[in-house]
């Protein structure tokens, strides 16, 4: 005997919420990946702790995209044993999200550091590596509009004549204009890349943290759809 009444709109606004989560897992995985993407090509971040908060939401995300489709035929089939299974297991995917909101909070606190680290060495690897790597260099300078870690002088050390930059430091990128230029703010920036590329970052942990809040609040919605189900389905067993 299925459920009747108020419990059949609760079964069907349940089928719907687990297609929206299985959504929210499908993004959560594109999220995850783009954040992972940013911090070691575009970035050229490798510090470990920068990668936890997006593997964590790539991993609950295809959790979720298979949870989901468990939800939907526990749902539809009235299952007891699935719905309840379902309702478990997308707490502790709850308990996983909070914890990758901690993590990505946690290092959005200490990305001063690391990415004051990631930009020297790279800085200095930057003569000495292949030319992916220059590209990558030359590259976020450009789209960032800066030059060196803090400033343009940080290049000082590194340039062969003490004065000279990478022509990616250019405001109008020409071949040669970054020579003997370093000090000249009409031809290069002068504004180090640290802090341009922290608060890019911070943007996206910032996306990464509500991303995680929201969809552990839908989740919340679901664990208590799936609950008033469970008990309707108990209902209906007690009466067979």
């Amino acid at each position: 005997m299925g459920v009747e009444g108020g419990m059949k709109c609760v079964k069907y606004l349940l089928f719907i919420f687990n297609f929206i989560f299985w959504i929210c897992g499908l993004a959560l995985v594109v999220l995850g990946i783009v954040v992972q993407v940013s911090l070691h090509n575009t970035y050229k971040i490798n510090d470990p702790s920068a990668s936890g908060a997006p593997i964590i939401l790539i991993g609950v995300g295809l959790v979720i995209f298979f949870i989901s489709f468990f939800g939907c035929c526990g749902a539809f089939k009235e299952n007891y044993c699935m719905v309840t299974t379902f309702a478990i297991l997308l707490s502790l995917i709850i308990i996983i999200e909070i914890a990758a909101a901690i993590v990505g909070y946690v290092f959005r606190n200490k990305l001063s550091t690391i990415v004051q680290d990631s930009v020297t060495d790279m800085m200095n690897n930057y003569n000495k590596s292949k030319s992916e790597f220059k590209e990558a260099v030359d590259k976020l300078q450009q789209s960032m509009k800066c030059c060196g870690a803090n400033s343009s002088a940080d290049w000082k050390g590194i340039a062969p004549d003490g004065k000279s930059v990478p022509d990616s430091c250019c405001v109008n990128v020409t071949k040669g204009c970054g020579s003997g230029a370093m000090y000249d703010s009409a031809k290069v920036f002068q504004k180090g890349c640290t802090a341009a590329v922290e608060a890019a970052l911070k943007t996206n942990i910032l996306w990464v943290i509500v991303a995680a809040i929201v969809i552990a609040v839908l989740q919340l919605l679901g664990i208590v759809f799936a609950c008033i189900l469970m008990k309707g389905i108990r209902s209906g067993y007690e009466v067979m």
